[in-house]
């Protein structure tokens, strides 16, 4: 009986094909809005995870002065970090994987007759361990080399690139700033960040060597603190405030005049914003499935109509009104189940396409597909009930009169 019901629903589809396909294009356009939305959606979600990881995972980062406040003036003074709260971090601090001081200054790095604006980064040798940075070729810097303010480095992908092209930088020298420096190591690529900072145009030296001869000063101007597996951020934040206050003298009565980032929250509210983003467009673009189901039930309207005599002809041989019912309820849960289909292809393509423009990860979700799927055949169901209805209920006598 269904599968008879389901044949006559193809053969009227078939009678009028264009009407069909004009019908069938609202909830098309309404299902490949909303998987290509949520795709992308959720693609950008999955990028901004990515970019905040490639700055280290389970992160916190201390910088000096005081946590930004919303409507509050800047410190003009402020207390910068220094070695003895790097060192205290890594005496007191329990259930840290890595703690490295760092500070940063962009500077003119030379090779033969090319030169380029680098971020020159002076670190302590456990920096590579906080951030998850990887060697690609060579060796990191020693404790030793550390100490002593060696005039050796490591480079990132891009300085590579444009100094040695896609040779072996090993063992050349490059000047930083006024400085030779060695070039021990190659850097792993990072890629940019997501607000479009190139991380891997980057030099990384001993911090003691950048602090004499690149930055003429002591201070720190970062802290990176790892922390082990199966510690929690939030937990040792707690405990890298109570070393830093004790350490920097701040009265109890007194806000710290340090701040500190978790890594991880960030992440979890970039995410969030993306999420909440995602969903007000997932449902913008669900009201044009709503537009699809009227246009349904505005052809099955007038699908009845022209078909009111067949209607009359067979309620006269023995058809219930159920059989009217069913059959142009599955005609119409045919119809949007063929543009659902029909969506899914277009939407997946159309997020595919987006997906490599914006060069963000394609994320098809399973569960979206046959949500898609579901609700376009609820859409039919549900605005093909009254034309199927209003078929059913109409009188055999009156439906055989009718021209």
């Amino acid at each position: 009986m269904l599968w008879e019901t389901i044949r006559l629903a193809m053969l009227s589809i078939r009678r009028n094909v264009m009407r069909s396909i004009l019908t069938l294009l609202g909830i098309v356009i309404g299902v490949a809005a909303v998987i290509a939305m949520i795709t992308i959606g959720s693609g950008t979600t999955e990028k901004v995870k990515s970019d905040i990881a490639k700055l280290g995972s389970n992160l916190l980062i201390v910088n000096a002065g005081r946590p930004p406040v919303p409507g509050s003036r800047p410190d003009r003074v402020i207390r910068e970090l220094g070695d003895k709260e790097v060192e205290a971090l890594r005496t007191h601090l329990e259930g840290a994987r890595a703690v490295a001081g760092a500070a940063q200054k962009q500077v003119r790095v030379v090779y033969g007759n090319e030169s380029l604006t680098v971020g020159v980064t002076g670190a302590d040798p456990d920096f590579l361990v906080a951030r998850d940075w990887q060697i690609a070729s060579g060796r990191p810097f020693t404790d030793q080399e550390a100490r002593g303010g060696a005039g050796v480095c490591l480079i990132g992908e891009t300085v590579r690139q444009q100094f040695f092209g896609a040779g072996d930088p090993g063992d050349a020298t490059i000047r930083v700033n006024k400085m030779s420096c060695k070039v021990i190591g190659l850097l792993e690529p990072k890629g940019t960040t997501g607000f479009g900072q190139d991380q891997d145009n980057v030099v990384i030296m001993p911090i003691t060597a950048f602090q004499r001869r690149i930055a003429g000063n002591r201070d720190v101007d970062s802290i990176y603190i790892s922390a082990e597996e199966n510690v929690s951020t939030s937990d040792l934040q707690d405990s890298v405030e109570g070393i830093l206050r004790d350490v920097r003298r701040v009265p109890a009565d007194k806000d710290n005049d340090f701040n500190i980032r978790d890594m991880t929250q960030v992440a979890e509210t970039m995410a969030s914003a993306t999420t909440v983003m995602t969903g007000m467009l997932g449902a913008v673009a669900g009201v044009s499935l709503l537009v699809g189901g009227i246009g349904i039930m505005n052809i099955m309207l007038v699908s009845v109509t022209e078909r009111t005599r067949e209607i009359g002809i067979r309620l006269a041989i023995g058809a219930h009104e159920r059989h009217i019912l069913v059959q142009f309820l599955v005609e119409a849960t045919v119809l949007s189940l063929f543009g659902g289909l029909l969506g899914i292809a277009l939407g997946l393509g159309l997020a595919y396409a987006a997906s490599w423009v914006l060069s963000v990860p394609f994320v098809p979700s399973a569960a979206v597909v046959l949500l898609a799927v579901g609700f376009s055949a609820l859409i039919g169901m549900i605005f093909g009930f009254f034309p199927a209805l209003r078929g059913a209920r109409l009188d055999p006598i009156d439906a055989l009169r009718h021209e």
